[in-house]
């Protein structure tokens, strides 16, 4: 299984971006961020494969990851460093087309999703949502932390998303969390780099208080 790159995964969406995700995406590398998910699935193919060409341009300079939301295709020909998907009988194909190295993750809406994503071999698997967030209001009640025990129990890093802010990383990590990743609370800030800044410094502080789990 393959480590993840990061403890902070950020999650793009250029309609609640108060600026152009490539603009902000400098910005969050700037301030430490090392692993960005290119969500905005409803771009045109080619609009898409031109902002994800440029997000991978701009994380290889800073030696940070790129992962691409639901294009294998895309991610091959870019050579990007992984896909996140939605679907678990995906990731076997995922996996021969891109190969071992490849970072390979699903969208996990119940400790069940987990399970799936663990079983087909998924890298991580994505659970959300953990707490009430607008970036997410079609995917149910929230979880709770409780389910991030539930999950991290099977055996595959987990990523908490959903509602994350930097008070409530601690909770997030204490649950058993590999990562946490956010939206919305980056995507909206005035100061991208200043959000991330103070999400890395909380994931830091538990991460000093020895009670993170392994990154992979």
């Amino acid at each position: 299984m393959n480590c993840l790159p990061d403890r902070l995964l950020i999650v793009t969406d250029r309609h609640q971006a108060l600026r152009p995700l490539p603009a902000i995406a400098a910005e969050i590398l700037a301030a430490g961020a090392k692993w960005i998910w290119l969500r905005d699935r409803d771009l045109a193919a080619g609009e898409r494969a031109a902002l994800a060409t440029e997000l991978m341009h701009l994380a290889r300079q800073a030696k940070g990851a790129l992962s691409i939301g639901g294009d294998v295709e895309l991610a091959l020909r870019l050579q990007a460093d992984g896909v996140h998907l939605g679907d678990a009988p995906l990731i076997p194909a995922a996996r021969r087309i891109l190969g071992k190295g490849a970072l390979i993750g699903l969208s996990a809406h119940s400790v069940d999703d987990v399970r799936q994503a663990a079983e087909a071999g998924a890298d991580y698997a994505c659970l959300s949502p953990i707490f009430s967030t607008p970036s997410k209001p079609g995917y149910g009640p929230p979880l709770g932390a409780a389910a991030i025990a539930a999950a991290a129990r099977l055996g595959i890093p987990i990523v908490a998303l959903g509602g994350i802010c930097t008070s409530r990383v601690t909770e997030c990590m204490a649950a058993g969390a590999s990562a946490v990743a956010v939206m919305g609370e980056v995507m909206r800030a005035t100061d991208p780099a200043q959000a991330t800044a103070e999400l890395l410094g909380a994931i830091e502080a538990v991460s000093g208080a020895g009670s993170l789990r392994a990154i992979g």
